[in-house]
């Protein structure tokens, strides 16, 4: 199999520029000629491996962050947007859309916002007639997806949270015992501690300084939602000074924001960074040891893992998803190469799906994506009841995986045939973008691919992918 070549411009520039020097001296540095560095960061020519060999050891840059991050979200993302259908005449070629990436992110994020933007009024305009007549009807762009974006191009790693969480959890007499750390801290700060049988997980009361946690709530998401709370009270100036830097473009975006960051504290305090990475390598990412020695509910283990991308002392490079009964995906990251669906439900073939069928049971399963990538997929049911009888389950299903050439660290992978091509199964992120021409679970053709369509022959499918 050929090698990728590197095409890494846009960061080379970027490198540059942070270290305040000309492209002479930058040249100088990485032993290349003026012209040949001007080619590398225009992306006419790949980064050779002297540079990035010069670039670890004059500026000490982790070199796998080259072919990792903005750029390959940024395509895969691109290339969704444009299987919306009325992009249908005019999708440009992939090799176009990976040098917009690289030489032009920020052209790239603004299609993507405008694209999303445009399919907010549409879903507007489609449910107009419901909202007419309505007094208080009120239409206003979600926040959703641009605190999604915001974690998602911070590769789901917040660095001065997690750290604060870190120095937070030295507080505790170890992994395990973080409940009655948190319990402690939130006394220190006047805040009293109620165990009561209501609905919500958490109320806080601002003006008695009272905390009521639901006695339906398993031990596990208590913990939890005390540290949550404990990051908006002792945290609140880390936390408002991210979401300045974030620069949200309104007011109920920056609010979900800062519930998602005070959850991040929370799964980093429970889980703090070097601990848990050292306890992952251990148990070889056993979820439910690591769930036992940290105290911690399956899909909160997973979520962890998935954050563990911190330079320098970076963890395996997962992906992350949760999915509900009609597939639609409720949380998702993913530090590898699989980039999810951002529109629609995910790849029926992917055996998330299939965990709703197996409850309590991990399901393990090798794919493989249309670029040729192979994977490790873990899958597992996380239904939560509603505690007590008569009221709602949620259900849903969290998928964790990552490429199989990080097999050896993984305890899943050792009854998985990974040296099988044949044990891999294919699976795509939607079928607007997927190129398999023989898929049997295809709901939508490509729009990439041109359709034989013969009325006197039926398949699985009405017509043929060209």
């Amino acid at each position: 199999m050929a090698t990728q070549k590197l095409y890494a411009g846009a960061k080379l520039r970027e490198m540059r520029t942070r270290l305040g020097l000309t492209q002479k001296d930058f040249a100088s540095k990485l032993g290349v000629s003026l012209p040949y560095l001007n080619q590398m960061e225009n992306n006419n020519r790949p980064v050779s491996t002297t540079v990035v060999l010069a670039l670890a050891q004059e500026f000490g840059l982790d070199v796998t962050e080259l072919s990792t991050g903005d750029s390959e979200r940024l395509v895969s993302d691109m290339r969704e947007v444009l299987a919306d259908p009325v992009f249908a005449d005019v999708a440009p070629p992939l090799a176009d859309l990976r040098l917009t990436a690289s030489n032009a992110p920020a052209l790239a994020r603004a299609f993507l916002a405008l694209h999303r933007s445009y399919r907010q009024t549409h879903e507007r305009l489609a449910s107009l007639d419901e909202a007419l007549g309505r007094e208080d009807a009120q239409i206003e762009a979600s926040p959703w997806e641009e605190v999604r974006d915001f974690f998602h191009y911070c590769d789901n790693y917040i660095d001065a949270v997690d750290r604060a969480a870190e120095n937070f959890a030295q507080q505790s007499c170890g992994p395990g015992h973080m409940r009655e750390t948190a319990m402690a801290a939130l006394e220190g700060l006047g805040v009293r501690i109620e165990l009561v049988d209501i609905a919500p997980m958490r109320d806080y009361d601002i003006e008695t300084r009272m905390l009521r946690l639901s006695t339906r709530a398993t031990p596990q998401t208590q913990a939890f939602q005390m540290l949550l709370q404990l990051a908006l009270l002792q945290q609140d100036k880390l936390l408002e000074a991210t979401l300045d830097f974030a620069r949200f473009r309104s007011d109920e975006a920056r609010a979900i924001a800062k519930i998602g960051l005070a959850n991040y504290f929370a799964g980093a305090a429970l889980m703090p960074y070097s601990t848990f990475l050292e306890a992952a390598q251990e148990t070889r990412h056993d979820l439910e040891l690591l769930g036992a020695r940290f105290d911690a509910s399956i899909e909160q283990v997973a979520h962890r893992l998935s954050t563990l991308q911190r330079p320098g002392a970076k963890g395996i490079p997962f992906f992350f998803a949760r999915v509900d009964q009609a597939g639609t995906i409720t949380k998702r990251h993913s530090a590898t190469r699989l980039q999810f669906a951002r529109f629609g439900g995910a790849c029926p073939l992917w055996n998330v799906h299939r965990a709703f069928e197996t409850p309590g049971r991990f399901l393990l399963q090798l794919a493989e994506t249309p670029d040729g990538v192979r994977y490790i997929n873990l899958a597992r049911d996380v239904s939560k009841p509603g505690g007590s009888f008569g009221a709602p389950v949620r259900r849903y299903a969290i998928a964790l995986g990552c490429e199989v050439r990080h097999a050896d660290a993984l305890v899943y992978a050792d009854t998985l045939d990974v040296n099988n091509a044949n044990a891999f199964e294919p699976i795509g992120i939607s079928c607007r973008i997927c190129e398999r021409k023989t898929c049997h679970q295809r709901s939508v053709p490509p729009l990439e691919r041109r359709l034989n369509i013969d009325a006197n022959r039926r398949g699985v499918l009405p017509y043929e992918v060209k």
